[in-house]
């Protein structure tokens, strides 16, 4: 074969043409490959899609699920405060109502049982349990104010019996005169009375008997020296003859306290303790009080 101009100038248009041709095919080949292949490009993009779309899905119900369970633990954290204020609660209105603490504790869960039988019911939902602690949240509360309510009523019934007189102005001894009309043992004659008389040894307790502030404590003629407590709600009890006084005027005395030491000062035959009670201002017998508490 012999290369000549002429020849070769010849075969460039029909060269040039099989190359395009080539590169077209080999091209279309690539491209047809492609779509052949294992997976085609369209469902790998599909899957993408919807790899993004179900990973942003879980990461919502994550966030919603972490929400849920801060929720239900507030929620809770709410209820053992209730709970916490109900025991405390219970425990002071066992302490003020004096029940024996074996019979009613706090401090122990309520003892409970029964048979076992199947569970027919269906599991419970995170919406039955939210509702369920809405209902059992707002019946501790209520349950809350009506154990507030029941120990103002204890402490107030506690007060007016520690404020109310009753009981003996001391521990043993005996009476030794009452209240009203008797004989005057100084002078023999008839003579009023406006106390009760109780005997014991020389320097026995002289106890009060009820709460108050002490408004006297000093000497008084016949009386010797005496003490006046005031009792409240009218209330005011007076104990003469008194050898020491072991409060002073503005104490705070509970009932059953030491006030006094029995003594024979003031218009006296021997050691007792004089005891008067005044109610509104007006002398009245103590014996009904004194006996209540007997």
């Amino acid at each position: 074969m012999r290369l000549e101009a002429r020849r070769v100038l010849g075969w460039l248009p029909w060269a040039s043409a099989l190359v395009f041709v080539l590169g077209l095919t080999f091209v279309a080949g690539m491209n047809f490959r492609a779509d052949r292949g294992l997976l085609p490009k369209g469902l790998i993009g599909t899957w993408g899609q919807e790899f993004t779309q179900q990973k942003g899905e879980l990461a919502q119900v994550k966030a919603k699920a972490e929400e849920d369970a801060k929720a239900l633990a507030r929620r809770i954290a709410q209820l053992q405060a209730y709970v916490m204020r109900l025991d405390a609660a219970g425990a002071r209105m066992t302490q003020i109502a004096k029940i024996d603490p074996s019979e009613f504790n706090f401090d122990r869960p309520p003892p409970v049982g029964g048979p076992e039988f199947a569970n027919l019911g269906a599991p419970a939902v995170l919406e039955d349990v939210i509702g369920s602690l809405d209902r059992l949240q707002k019946e501790l509360g209520n349950r809350e104010r009506q154990m507030r309510v029941l120990e103002d009523l204890l402490l107030a019934s506690k007060l007016q019996h520690e404020i109310k007189p009753s009981g003996w102005p001391v521990d043993g001894g005996y009476m030794t005169s009452g209240f009203g009309n008797r004989t005057d043992p100084f002078t023999g004659l008839r003579s009023y009375h406006p106390g009760i008389d109780f005997a014991s040894s020389e320097g026995a307790d002289v106890l009060a008997v009820a709460s108050g502030i002490v408004v006297s404590a000093e000497e008084k003629s016949g009386y010797g020296e005496l003490i006046e407590i005031n009792h409240g709600n009218g209330y005011v009890t007076r104990y003469g003859h008194n050898s020491k006084l072991l409060v002073k005027p503005g104490d705070r005395v509970i009932k059953g306290q030491p006030i006094a030491l029995m003594g024979s000062t003031g218009r006296s035959t021997g050691p007792h303790v004089h005891f008067e009670l005044v109610l509104n201002g007006s002398i009245i017998n103590p014996a009904q009080y004194l006996d209540a508490a007997r």
